[in-house]
């Protein structure tokens, strides 16, 4: 605890220094244009990742990132971000190397979290072929860090608190990204939607995306290492 205080008043005397009036801006208004979703990893601090202040990003988290019908803290962070802070972006943000998207990828007992992780075990399961068709658990699990995110993303759309928001023609935009921890750099998948419609066609075509290229690296791989002598 005496680290973490002692971080706090350097951060806090570094931002005075910065910018004398930042702390008084900041109580002052909160006008974000984005909602990021995104894992609970302690590797991904949102503002951080996309060079922003506080007060810039509305932030919510949990495990492995994912947009549950039933999850109410989700969905009243939506709620509140969208018609109360009037965000314009919705960023559903996956990380590559996710523990909970591995967990789920290889059956591993965790505890409690197990429930939470069947949800992407679901989605494993659906794209099971295709993940079997890659030649080693890191491309598994990198795919299925992406597919996860694409399917969260289509929730997100799915869900009232964004389908209330669109048909009263406010502007909300979901997007599917996913964050190399080797790199530090988002990577965009290609799932943006304006409406519901376009969401459905956007999770398609990302989907085969994300099929074709994997399949395309590891055929790649297959004729490099049939090529060595």
């Amino acid at each position: 605890m005496k680290t973490l205080f002692e971080g706090n008043r350097r951060w806090s005397e570094r931002m005075r220094e910065a910018d004398p009036g930042f702390f008084t801006r900041l109580m002052q208004q909160q006008t974000p244009r984005y909602l990021w979703i995104g894992c609970a990893d302690s590797r991904g601090a949102a503002t951080e990742i996309v060079d922003m202040m506080p007060g810039e990003v509305f932030v919510h988290r949990n495990l492995a990132n994912q947009v549950l019908h039933a999850d109410l803290n989700c969905l009243s962070v939506m709620q509140f971000a969208i018609d109360g802070l009037k965000v314009r972006h919705v960023l559903v943000v996956g990380h590559y190397g996710c523990g909970g998207v591995r967990a789920a990828l290889e059956n591993l007992r965790v505890g409690l979290a197990d429930n939470w992780f069947r949800h992407v075990q679901d989605i494993r399961n659906r794209h099971q072929d295709f993940l079997d068709a890659l030649p080693d658990d890191t491309s598994r699990l990198d795919a299925l860090c992406e597919l996860n995110v694409l399917e969260q993303a289509l929730n997100a759309c799915r869900t009232t608190v964004v389908q209330d928001a669109w048909e009263r023609g406010q502007t909300v935009e979901v997007h599917g990204l996913v964050y190399g921890l080797a790199d530090g750099l988002l990577q965009d998948l290609r799932m943006s939607a304006t409406s519901l419609e376009q969401a459905e066609q956007a999770h398609r075509q990302a989907l085969e995306a994300v099929r074709d290229r994997y399949l395309a690296r590891a055929a790649a791989a297959a004729a490099q290492g049939a090529a060595v002598p």
